[in-house]
């Protein structure tokens, strides 16, 4: 093949290498603008994987990277006058000139021609090439001049950041935060060779301008960081190599580059010019060379450009999208140092660590054991427990809201369960709510249990608005409470326009067949097309919903539930006097947030005065409806602190399921950033919802002060002991157990730590 590739850096230069490799026949030339030699940024991160994947693709290449890494396994981090230290990460730095210097002379031996000094303007100049690949990096001019094609999505980040270099050579990959009158400004900083060190200085855009450095020349900004984080370079002046920019054009913000596709006839796109991953992670460059792998290995199969090329996008896509989730985690992190701050300095150091969700809490353990175990002392002493030999996992400890201790932090979910008749919850609830306890979980939640008839989803779901119900749910309640430590916390709430349907498993949200009753809303707006109109609530209708709500909330205190939670989410009632999609009335209920909130709020209010005082309330709120035009995580801050004002103890976050129109963004633990964002914004309790399932998830989100507790919905369904069983594969030993199931208990643990012997194998 005869093979243009624009752009000399990582990507172009090692697909050139790879194709030569495999077909020497190839007539490849490399066009890069710069003169050789003359290249921007100090040092570049590869992980030990990541080396790993070099030397398979070509062994020549990697050794001659490897002889050149500078290699370190620590992160300290300097927080509040406290240096914070973790070991096992396995990253090495290299000299970006001295990694494209590797690379050049390997792709010259095999035979890639290069051009130096060549800029690409005209690409009919390069008709007669069977394939144009566009390594042209991240302001790529190809993408560019055929955006109409490739659709490329830029996000421009929050922080200014200066890529600096220095001769104080650090021994771990450090980062330093340094609070100044303008605001937070952290660095990213490693050794990358015998002589230097790469400084990073990055900050909001907000701060770099309240500190003037938008009006400094390039010396002065510099300057103003030696003063700033002098302390820690001993001297040692900071440098810059990017003489092309001038004054504050020195510092830059971040572009998330994402392409809706990735090619067009024969030219492709590779590495930057494709998609970037935040530098905070260190992956950029790993992303682009490994992209190059996958591309040459494909080449090299078959040379039928139209199927070969998608083929490539759909398989690196993925990878880069995975990585490009956690780069956007770690981004966002940085981006709110003004708010991570509050936390302690090992929980602010641990949320650092585990930021892009790459790195887990058990994951951290297997690199760290003693610095691990550190942080479940802390936090276990946080949390009120003594310190004992054992560590205790963060899911595991006790949390407290007013009269309420929870003996851990799990929680069972909300769940419909369709199964009530005439509103009455029967023998199944009994043993579904009753099973979870004995499973462990610290709190269990009632599914949605509704203030009236007309309040219902489905002729299946459960209410509490008859004393013969409330009698019923005691019987429930006092099973648990004598027959587990676990408290049972009722969800009150009314259906609004999602009522009057047909029980989940004969089709979501489709209206009965027969038998339909009026569903009622704050503006005659249907969920859907198929759903009814919902009859807009009048003056007396409203005051009626609230009598409702306060009749059920004292049936509920007198079955002897421990906490009580409104339920103000996935567009049922209350919720929908929320969300701009759902409501717009134009009397004191309708029109601004704050109006919008007021009838939620009265119905809180109400149920507050006749909830017993030393028991908790806690309200669940969609923090974003995923779609333009309604709720945002902004306004739900702003819902959660009005809550909050009036006497809420912790916020339950989850989100959507309030229009047909929404576009969530699913994913591991998907709504924890929201429960994480009210958390630290208001300094209120959460709790977090949304496909968390594994241990691991829970104990990273509490150690990292995320949220306060984790509510597990589908795992719980799957397994009613998931507590029981999660703490015996995390080896705790002191988690209750029911004294009629201790034999079992003793045989899961051998079972446990039997199979943990066999995957470590002999000595």
């Amino acid at each position: 093949m005869k093979i243009a590739v624009i752009g000399g850096g990582p990507a172009g230069l090692y697909f050139s290498i790879l194709m030569k490799l495999a077909d020497s026949s190839h007539q490849i030339t490399v066009y890069e603008r710069n003169a050789r030699g003359n290249t921007f940024g100090w040092g570049v991160v590869f992980s030990d994987e990541t080396i790993n994947n070099f030397l398979s693709a070509d062994p020549t290449t990697s050794e001659r990277i490897s002889a050149s890494l500078y290699h370190w396994d620590d992160i300290h981090v300097y927080f509040k006058e406290q240096k914070i230290a973790s070991s096992g990460h396995g990253f090495s730095g290299i000299a970006r000139k001295a990694l494209l210097e590797i690379l050049t002379a390997r792709a010259e031996e095999l035979g890639v021609e290069i051009e130096f000094g060549a800029d690409v303007e005209d690409f009919s100049a390069l008709s007669d090439k069977d394939l144009i690949v566009a390594a042209d990096g991240i302001f790529s001019r190809t993408r560019e001049s055929y955006a109409e094609f490739f659709k490329p999505d830029i996000d421009w980040r929050h922080c200014k950041y200066i890529w600096m270099g220095t001769e104080k050579l650090f021994d771990a990959f450090s980062f330093f935060f340094e609070k100044t009158e303008f605001g937070w400004f952290q660095a990213h900083c490693y050794r990358f060779s015998e002589e230097l060190s790469t400084f990073i200085v990055e900050c909001p855009e907000e701060v770099w301008r309240a500190a003037g450095i938008d009006k400094m020349s390039k010396d002065e900004g510099v300057k103003f960081c030696e003063q700033l984080f002098g302390k820690y370079l001993d001297g040692k002046a900071l440098m810059t190599n990017n003489e092309h920019l001038r004054g504050s054009a020195a510092w830059i913000n971040f572009p998330r580059v994402n392409c809706e596709r990735w090619y067009h006839k024969n030219i492709v796109l590779l590495g930057d010019s494709a998609a970037t991953a935040h530098f905070s992670i260190g992956s950029g460059t790993k992303l682009a060379m490994e992209s190059a792998i996958c591309l040459a290995r494909m080449l090299n199969e078959s040379d039928d450009l139209e199927t070969l090329l998608p083929k490539y996008q759909e398989e690196r896509r993925v990878e880069v999208l995975k990585l490009q989730s956690a780069a956007r985690n770690s981004t966002e992190w940085f981006e709110n140092v003004n708010l991570k701050a509050k936390l302690d300095p090992e929980q602010f150091a641990y949320s650092l660590l585990t930021r892009s969700q790459r790195v887990s809490h058990e994951n951290l353990r297997v690199r760290d054991k003693d610095y691990l175990e550190g942080v479940e002392r802390w936090f276990a002493q946080k949390s009120g427990t003594a310190i004992q030999p054992m560590t205790r996992p963060p899911m595991l400890a006790p949390f407290q809201l007013r009269g309420m201790e929870l003996v851990n932090r799990i929680v069972v979910s909300p769940m419909d369960m369709y199964s009530a008749r005439d509103g009455m919850p029967g023998d199944f609830h009994l043993v579904h709510l009753g099973a979870r306890a004995l499973g462990g979980a610290g709190l269990i939640f009632t599914e949605m249990t509704c203030v009236s008839p007309e309040g219902r989803i489905s002729p299946g779901c459960a209410g509490i608005y008859t004393d013969e119900q409330a009698a019923a749910w005691k019987r429930i309640v006092d099973f648990v409470h004598s027959n587990s430590p676990a408290k049972v916390a009722l969800q009150l709430g009314h259906c609004g326009r999602k009522g009057s349907t047909r029980v989940a498993w004969e089709g979501m949200d489709l209206p009965l067949e027969q038998g339909n009753w009026p569903v009622y809303g704050p503006s005659p707006i249907p969920y859907s097309e198929k759903n009814q109109t919902p009859l807009e609530m009048s003056a007396a209708d409203m005051q009626k919903v609230k009598d409702d709500f306060v009749s059920c909330a004292k049936r509920g205190a007198d079955a002897g539930f421990d906490m009580l939670e409104v339920h103000c989410a996935h567009g049922y009632l209350l919720s929908t006097f929320i969300s701009p999609l759902c409501n717009q009335r134009t009397d004191d209920y309708g029109g601004s947030l704050e109006n919008r909130l007021r009838f939620p709020l009265e119905v809180f209010d109400a149920v507050r005065d006749v909830w017993p005082k030393d028991r908790p309330m806690s309200v669940r709120i969609s923090a974003t409806d995923w779609v333009e035009g309604g709720i945002s995580i902004e306004d739900s801050i702003e819902v959660a602190r009005a809550f909050d004002a009036h006497g809420a103890d912790i916020i339950d976050v989850s989100a959507g399921q309030v229009s047909k129109d929404q576009k969530p963004v699913y994913g591991r633990m998907f709504q924890t950033p929201f429960a994480d964002r009210i958390r630290a914004e208001l300094g209120i309790a959460t709790m977090a919802v949304g496909n968390i399932f594994e241990p691991d998830h829970v104990n990273s989100i509490l150690a990292a002060g995320r949220a306060d507790l984790c509510l597990l919905a589908r795992p719980h369904l799957a397994d009613s002991q998931w507590t029981l069983h999660a703490a015996a594969q995390l080896g705790y030993k002191d988690q209750w157990w029911p004294k009629q199931y201790l034999a079992g208990k003793d045989q899961l643990y051998r079972l446990v730590e039997r199979a943990k012997a066999a995957q470590e194998g002999p000595i």
